[in-house]
C-alpha cells in the first residue's frame, strides 16, 4: 500500500505572511559559526525574540537545563515576555532553524490539521559536519506534539524555498540543482518533490544567489513573496559590485514569470546593503533576509545609510505590520540573519 503524499491529502505549506501559532528557533551555541564573536550576537538575537513575542509564541530548541538557564538570563535581560516562550530539550548542532527546523503543512478541512515534513539535512552540501542532531529536529518536534511526520528522503532547506500561499513555490537553480544536495535528481524530479510534499502546483526558478552566501544561493536572500502576486527582490545599484549582474539576471527572470492565473508578478526592488568584509570574507548581507511575524516584519540592518530606505520600501509592502530594523552586523558573521534563524509554525 502506497502512502499518499501531503498534496494528495490536501495539505500545503502556507505563506509566511499567513497567521502563525509560533516561531521556532534553535538557541545559538556553536562557537565555530561566529568565531570569536558569538557573545556579541545575543543583544540582537534577544531583541528579535522580544519582537516576536508581541504577536506569537516563541518555541526554542535547547540542549539541556544549562543552555535553557543561559538563554533565560539573556531573555530576561532583554525584557522578553517569558509567558510567550517555551523551551524544548532538542539538542542541535547549530542555530539555523530555517533549514533544519520543521516544515509545517496544513489542511484546515482535515481531522489532523497539521503535519510536518522532515526533509533530509546535510548542512548545505556537507560543508559543516556534524549535522546529525539538526537532521532529526523536525521528527523530534512531531513526536512531542503527536503530529504525523513525512520523510521525503531528499535534502531540502527551508531557506531555499519561498511560498505565495496560492500554489506557487519559488527557488533557485544555484542551490537546488547543486550536485552537493541531490545529485541523483534532475530539475523535473525535484519539482515533483516540491509539489508533492509542499502541496504546490507551480515551481518558479531564478538562477542566482548573492556573493558570500555559503548556502549556494538561498532564495531568502534574494526574492521574497509579500503577497500572492507581489515579490520583493534585491538589486545592486553599484555596477562595479560583483552582485550587480547576478541580481539583474534574476530580475530579468522575474519579469518573465507568470503565476498560475497567468498574471505577471508585481516586483518591488530593494537595494542591497554596502559590501561588508570581515576577516577578508565578504558576508552575505541582504535586507531580503527579513522575517514576517504576526505583529511585525523584522529586518536585518547593517549600520548603513541604506538601512532607512530599505526599511521604508519593506514597510510600503506591509501596510498592516510594523517594520522593525534590528542590527545584524554581528549576526551576519555567522553567514545568515533573522530569516535563516527562524521557522514559522502556521496557525490552523
Amino acid at each position: 500500500m502506497t502512502r499518499h503524499t501531503p498534496k494528495e491529502l490536501g495539505y500545503y505549506f502556507p505563506a509566511e505572511f499567513a497567521p502563525h501559532t509560533a516561531t521556532w528557533l534553535s538557541w545559538p551555541h556553536k562557537e565555530a559559526s561566529w568565531p570569536g564573536k558569538i557573545h556579541t550576537i545575543f543583544p540582537s538575537y534577544t531583541q528579535f525574540i522580544r519582537e516576536l513575542t508581541k504577536g506569537e509564541l516563541v518555541r526554542i530548541n535547547v540542549a539541556d537545563e544549562a543552555m535553557k538557564s543561559f538563554a533565560t538570563g539573556h531573555l530576561l535581560q532583554a525584557g522578553v515576555d517569558m509567558e510567550k516562550v517555551d523551551f524544548f530539550f532538542h539538542p542541535t548542532n547549530d542555530a539555523w532553524c530555517r533549514d533544519h527546523g520543521p516544515a509545517f503543512v496544513i489542511n484546515p478541512a482535515a481531522d489532523i490539521k497539521k503535519m510536518i515534513i522532515d526533509w533530509g539535512y546535510n548542512a548545505w552540501g556537507n560543508k559543516y559536519p556534524p549535522f546529525d542532531l539538526d537532521d532529526v529536529i523536525p521528527t523530534r518536534i512531531g513526536k512531542h506534539f503527536g503530529i504525523p511526520v513525512y520523510h521525503p528522503g531528499i535534502v531540502m532547506e527551508g531557506g531555499s524555498v519561498e511560498f505565495n500561499g496560492a500554489g506557487t513555490v519559488m527557488t533557485s537553480t544555484a542551490c537546488l540543482l547543486n550536485p552537493n544536495r541531490n545529485p541523483h535528481l534532475n530539475q523535473e524530479q525535484i519539482e515533483k518533490y516540491l509539489c508533492d510534499y509542499y502541496g504546490m502546483e507551480q515551481v518558479l526558478w531564478v538562477d542566482e544567489g548573492i556573493v558570500g552566501d555559503d548556502t549556494d544561493g538561498h532564495i531568502d536572500d534574494t526574492v521574497r513573496f509579500v503577497s500572492e502576486d507581489t515579490v520583493i527582490t534585491v538589486v545592486e545599484e553599484d555596477k562595479q559590485d560583483e552582485n550587480y549582474s547576478l541580481l539583474q539576471h534574476n530580475l530579468r527572470q522575474l519579469k518573465q514569470m507568470r503565476l498560475l492565473n497567468g498574471k505577471q508578478l508585481t516586483i518591488i526592488e530593494l537595494p542591497m546593503p554596502p559590501e561588508l568584509i570581515y576577516e577578508e570574507q565578504r558576508l552575505p548581507c541582504s535586507y531580503a533576509n527579513f522575517y514576517i511575524a504576526n505583529h511585525s516584519v523584522i529586518v536585518p540592518t547593517f549600520r548603513s545609510d541604506r538601512d532607512d530606505r530599505a526599511l521604508q520600501i519593506i514597510q510600503s509592502a506591509f501596510p498592516g505590520r510594523e517594520v522593525v530594523g534590528i542590527d545584524s552586523t554581528d549576526i551576519i558573521w555567522g553567514l545568515g540573519s533573522f530569516h535563516c534563524l527562524s521557522q514559522q509554525e502556521p496557525l490552523v
